[in-house]
């Protein structure tokens, strides 16, 4: 049986390592909703520190289902959230050479947050070249070889990857496990590789 993984944004680095280890990874789209998670936020390095980016979802969603979550543009937040990693990566040695993808991203608008995420992690495979086909689970099950859906904590967040190059590393310290646009700019090709060397 495969294992199943959560859908999120932009999602951290020790996430992208599980993901791409795993032989048959799904992604479940019929969990629950969980407030102040991945789901719907990310971690980038600003010149100020960690910085979180959080999408807004409507508040009369009739379930909490992620595959029924609709996503709020009430406020222009994927503008903003490009334009914080334009400020937080502009420096860096590869974003201009996958600025292109974050762009299409948040341009596409999706209604649902969950096809939103699915639609991150089909162009994270591309970037990395990681040679897998996105596959989404049909109903809820707990039949997993490997259940990832709860590993990852985005308040207490203990994992600690190996340092590599950060964009201000010359007036703060590694910060670990920040959303993989950090290794992907910082990284670039060798982010894979990377990836690789933490299973």
């Amino acid at each position: 049986m495969s294992s199943v993984f959560t859908a999120y944004y932009f999602p951290p680095i020790e996430y992208m390592a599980d993901f791409i280890k795993e032989e048959s990874p799904m992604i479940d789209g019929f969990e629950n909703m969980q407030k102040q998670s991945y789901r719907n936020r990310c971690y980038i390095l600003s010149a100020n520190g960690k910085q979180m980016l959080n999408i807004p979802t409507k508040k009369n969603n009739a379930t909490r289902k992620i595959k029924d979550i609709k996503i709020s543009y009430a406020e222009d937040w994927p503008k903003e959230h490009f334009k914080s990693f334009e400020a937080a990566y502009r420096r860096s040695p590869y974003f201009e050479f996958y600025e292109h993808h974050f762009a299409a991203i948040l341009e596409s608008r999706p209604t649902y947050l969950f096809d939103l995420n699915c639609l991150i992690m089909e162009r994270l495979l591309t970037i990395l070249q990681v040679d897998k086909k996105l596959s989404t689970t049909e109903a809820y099950s707990t039949d997993y070889n490997k259940d990832y859906r709860d590993a990852y904590n985005a308040k207490s967040n203990a994992f600690k990857n190996p340092a590599y190059p950060q964009v201000f590393e010359e007036k703060m310290e590694f910060i670990p496990n920040l959303s993989i646009i950090d290794l992907i700019c910082n990284e670039g090709p060798q982010s894979k590789i990377y990836l690789n060397n933490l299973i």
